[in-house]
């Protein structure tokens, strides 16, 4: 009887990892008309997330990309919300910045080439938008768009590589990835831009970016802690963070961050009133530390830092990034750098 209920428990525990979804993505060697395994990737993200809509089993879900680029040419939308604090839908890197034998070349590279559509203030494309809670999205590395640029003074055409829009949506964690723009060439508006609750900006780097991530609306309702943790932000045009009143400070964490060589560290919605607190940070070589703003057609006006409290926080020294592209660190902190002891970068273990 005792060897009966060992051995049904084992048949059970391997029912339950089969049943765990895991799509492979590769778009030099995949076809979107193949089985998804490993042998046999699918080519787009496009495909995979079409597959995973229409799988209503209760399972988690993990794709894996390949190195190489992937295209969206149209908005990949995820809207199964059947996803558990536990059983999350994962799209992640087939190899981690943390793994043995990773170097930048290993990343899978994002590029959103979808046509755009009207948006506030002129219009915008969205990459990845994963409107389900209990999302990781991790080890990727996102571009700006080639072709999305200023329309004209009050029209602006918008890059998002991800995009979250469900206000009452929670747990977005978005980690060890790498966002890179460029102002003339590549415009990447805003790194990650998410309404709801629990977005977490993890080991993250974003290097030329206008704005990193916006901690956009909720419903006023209720849901876990939102974060901003470990990363760096070197060049952001516009700011290094965003706020919004519906960005509870008391409810926001904040620390282990670098800001440097950006125009303004703290955005906040403009008439915001939250008081928020910064721990163990550099903010360095930028032209204001706070500003009011309120969406495209808002100027960047400077405030005062009443509203933040700094803890630890260094205001001085130069950051210093790594351009070489054979290295493990390429458009992290270069040797020598002012802030290395915070460990904001890609990596969460000392390989």
């Amino acid at each position: 009887m005792i060897k009966f209920t060992f051995g049904f428990l084992l048949l059970m525990m391997n029912v339950l990892i089969v049943r765990a979804e895991q799509l492979y993505v590769n778009p030099q060697a995949g076809g979107d008309t193949n089985s998804g395994t490993k042998e046999q990737p699918l080519k787009t993200i496009l495909e995979a997330a079409k597959r995973v809509n229409l799988n209503k089993d209760l399972e988690p879900t993990t794709i894996f990309l390949s190195e190489g680029v992937h295209l969206l040419t149209q908005t990949v939308i995820f809207n199964n919300d059947k996803y558990t604090l536990k059983n999350r839908l994962v799209i992640r890197a087939d190899v981690m910045p943390d793994d043995m034998g990773w170097t930048p070349k290993k990343m899978p590279v994002i590029v959103t080439v979808a046509p755009l559509v009207p948006g506030v203030g002129g219009e915008e494309a969205r990459g990845i938008q994963p409107e389900v809670s209990h999302v990781t999205i991790e080890g990727l590395r996102f571009t700006g768009s080639p072709d999305y640029s200023y329309v004209d003074g009050n029209n602006l055409s918008r890059s998002y590589p991800i995009w979250r829009d469900g206000k009452k949506l929670d747990d977005l964690l978005v980690t060890q990835c790498l966002f890179a723009g460029n102002v003339d060439v590549l415009p990447l508006h805003v790194g990650v831009i998410a309404n709801g609750y629990g977005l977490v900006i993890d080991h993250c780097v974003f290097f030329n970016c206008k704005i990193p991530v916006v901690f956009w609306k909720n419903d006023g309702g209720s849901g876990s802690r939102s974060a901003m943790q470990y990363s760096l932000v070197y060049g952001g045009y516009f700011s290094g963070v965003w706020t919004t009143q519906s960005t509870k400070g008391e409810e926001f964490d904040f620390h282990h961050n670098i800001i440097a060589n950006s125009s303004t560290v703290w955005i906040r919605e403009r008439g915001s009133t939250r008081r928020y607190k910064a721990s163990d940070c550099l903010f360095t070589d930028n032209t204001h530390l706070a500003g009011f703003g309120s969406g495209p057609l808002s100027g960047n006006d400077a405030t005062s830092t009443d509203f933040l409290e700094m803890k630890n926080v260094q205001t001085s020294g130069t950051v210093k990034i790594e351009k070489d592209q054979s290295k493990r660190n390429y458009l992290q902190l270069a040797e020598g750098s002012a802030g290395s002891n915070l460990k904001a970068g890609l990596f969460k273990k000392n390989l």
